[in-house]
């Protein structure tokens, strides 16, 4: 195969920042070839990747010049009605699709057979069969709570919404990242609302410093337990927080916040469901998806795209374009990458070789659609951020595609939250190995910008704790008012401190926090389900807590704010830089700088350092973070605003004298 000379570079580029790809570099210029080969194919060089991500606005019900068209596309359906409370649900002839060609079949309607609001459905014939069918580009789906069967909704309202800050970009600065869920964000018990998450969670997310926001479950899903995981409509936001305006309206009032919206899009798997879902459309099993056992996930239980039909690209690529264009979203955590970069779906594999990436298993089709979707995403929005939700540690993932990546601009850490909540766990304090703890928090492709974050969504979920939970105990529920100096939920709250600074000062690029965790939320995440007798208990966020005067709940939240704060001021993620400068697995002490910053950090639970000695950089210092002091709930053991010089040590280096108490943290810069 004769491989194009700036192909060729682009892939000598990639193996120049990792050495280590060089056997490789055939393979990675044939990807890179098969990106540009695909996009010409689906584009033939008539329209631009974006005008072809355009199948949203030809499929799916349309008012169009005065009359409703719609348009499905059924390969092997022999006839399509559309019913609905119009139609008394039946089939009536004049609502029947007539058949254009190439599996696209189309109804035109008059303006008034239909009105906003209605109800409907399509009716799909094949031969020997036929179903009910949502509409696989439905824009508005709503669930009858008599009968839990979800139809979509013709929507047009009289006075469309108008964005108020249509121009809005995403800023440069680096993310941090608030991972909420609307329908859980509110203290009811019962499904959040978009209205009630922009009133009452955006300002605490804005005061908390965060300038990225990352909404879970946005595309309908038929299980709420599902935690939005399992989509059946790609092209409608859930029903279940309120209408399309009133999601919008979350998105516009962010972006007057200066907060980016990121969308957690699943584009790595479908929901099984047929009747509100893209399973058996048609009457195939294949329409989007493989054939056989392929096209079933074995542990999710859910459908598999396949990647290399053009149909597929066209519906995922315009679902992408379709969350820009609509909602003003800013980019998407796209989830489950691994699951779709790998035909065994990356389950039970260590990955521990090269061979690993570029091996049978590798679902080259996969990577050739996220290299698409990136392009795609920038080619509209260059601002917008897309982030890989991958453990498996695909090379040049995070690269810019001139590089040889896949163009992804962050990959989240993953084994970063694995390597906490394993720690915490399994191993008390006193035994936590500072070497390790430091290679696990650097461990990355140093070339590929990552976001890291001490825990997440899955930590939090019933069936495991959130990091405070998992320190605390049973205690954080008798023992949390200010004037309980209770000594495990002292402990915990001084490590659970310390592990999210010395997170998100060894990020390599971004930081992430999921709802509540800010404060210490106490309670896990399970949804209404059978097991439960359907409660939503504990499918809520207790905002109360942080509230609350004579809690200690606000002094998690202020130094999260105050970390996060102190991130930004400082820089610190300008520098790739991080020069470890002390590490003692006895003493327990880690020190390292970063953009200036000297972070201290004194994991020892009983011992405290006098005078220890740390080499920095020659100047004066003053403490500009205390993880110690009494507004985070600690013991004040440092004087605030201290000021500490550098002395030549015996060789003449320059070494900072430290007071370190134990189980505290300290963030020094020169003083000014």
């Amino acid at each position: 195969m004769d491989i194009p000379l700036d192909i060729t570079a682009r892939a000598e580029r990639l193996v120049s920042l990792d050495p280590g790809l060089a056997p490789y570099k055939e393979i990675l210029a044939r990807r890179l070839l098969g990106v540009r080969e695909t996009e010409e194919r689906l584009t033939r060089g008539l329209v631009s990747l974006p005008d072809f991500a355009s199948a949203h606005e030809f499929f799916g019900l349309h008012f169009r010049n005065g009359e409703w068209v719609f348009r499905e596309w059924a390969p092997n359906a022999t006839k399509i009605y559309l019913v609905g409370n119009r139609t008394g649900w039946g089939e009536h002839a004049a609502f029947a699709f007539k058949p254009r060609g190439e599996g696209v079949w189309e109804l035109r309607l008059s303006a008034g057979a239909l009105s906003h609001g209605d109800y409907y459905r399509v009716c799909v014939h094949w031969p020997g069969g036929y179903g009910e069918r949502v509409p696989a580009h439905a824009r508005r789906v709503v669930q009858d709570p008599a009968t839990d069967i979800f139809s979509a909704q013709v929507w047009r309202p009289e006075t469309p919404y108008v964005w108020r800050h249509p121009d809005f970009r995403r800023s440069n600065a680096p993310p941090l990242i608030y991972e909420a869920h609307a329908g859980m964000a509110q203290e009811r018990e019962g499904v959040g609302t978009w209205r009630e998450f922009t009133e009452n969670v955006l300002p605490r997310i804005a005061r908390a410093g965060y300038n990225t926001i990352q909404l879970m479950a946005v595309a309908e899903h038929p299980y709420y337990a599902s935690f939005g995981y399992q989509v059946s409509s790609f092209f409608a936001a859930t029903s279940r927080c309120g209408p399309p305006e009133d999601h919008k309206a979350l998105v516009d009032t962010a972006h007057g916040m200066g907060i980016a919206v990121l969308m957690d899009l699943v584009h790595s798997h479908a929901v099984v469901n047929e009747v509100e879902g893209l399973s058996l459309y048609d009457g195939t099993p294949w329409l989007y998806f493989h054939e056989g056992a392929r096209g079933t996930h074995p542990a999710w239980g859910s459908r598999c795209f396949d990647y290399g039909k053009p149909q597929t690209l066209h519906f995922l690529l315009s679902n992408c374009r379709f969350w820009l264009d609509e909602y003003r979203f800013d980019g998407f955590r796209f989830d489950g990458v691994t699951s779709m970069l790998y035909r065994d779906h990356g389950l039970n594999r260590a990955f521990v070789s090269y061979e690993d990436y570029f091996g049978q298993n590798t679902d080259e089709n996969a990577l050739l659609y996220l290299s698409l979707a990136t392009s795609l995403v920038h080619s509209l929005r260059p601002d917008a951020l897309c982030v890989a939700e991958d453990m498996s540690g695909m090379p040049g993932l995070a690269l810019p595609q001139e590089e040889g990546g896949i163009g992804f601009d962050f990959r989240f850490a993953m084994g970063v939250p694995d390597y906490w909540i394993k720690l915490v766990k399994d191993t008390p304090d006193e035994h936590w190995h500072i070497g390790h703890l430091w290679f696990e928090m650097t461990n990355r492709r140093q070339e590929e910008k990552t976001v890291s974050y001490a825990e997440s969504h899955d930590q939090a979920l019933v069936g495991d704790q959130t990091l405070i939970f998992r320190l605390a105990g049973p205690a954080m529920h008798r023992h949390m008012r200010l004037s309980d100096p209770d000594l495990s939920v002292a402990r915990a709250i001084a490590l659970w401190k310390m592990i999210r600074l010395v997170t998100l000062a060894t990020a390599g690029h971004g930081y992430l926090n999921f709802m509540g965790n800010e404060f210490g939320h106490p309670e896990w995440i399970d949804f209404p389900r059978e097991g439960n007798n359907w409660s939503f208990c504990y499918a809520r966020r207790q905002w109360s807590l942080v509230d609350a005067p004579d809690l200690k709940y606000q002094l998690l939240a202020n130094f999260d704010r105050d970390m996060l704060r102190m991130a930004l001021e400082r820089r610190v993620y300008e520098s790739r830089n991080l020069a470890l400068l002390h590490e003692h697995n006895t003493d327990k002490v880690l020190a390292f700088e970063r953009a200036g910053v000297v972070f201290v950090f004194n994991f020892h639970p009983a011992a405290s350092h006098f005078g220890y000695k740390v080499h920095a950089p020659a100047g004066e210092y003053r403490v500009i973070l205390d993880s110690d002091a009494r507004k985070y709930g600690g013991h004040r053991r440092l004087r605030p605003g201290q000021r500490h010089f550098t002395s030549p040590d015996h060789d003449g280096a320059p070494v900072l004298s430290l007071y370190l108490p134990c189980r505290s943290a300290q963030a020094l810069a020169f003083a000014t």
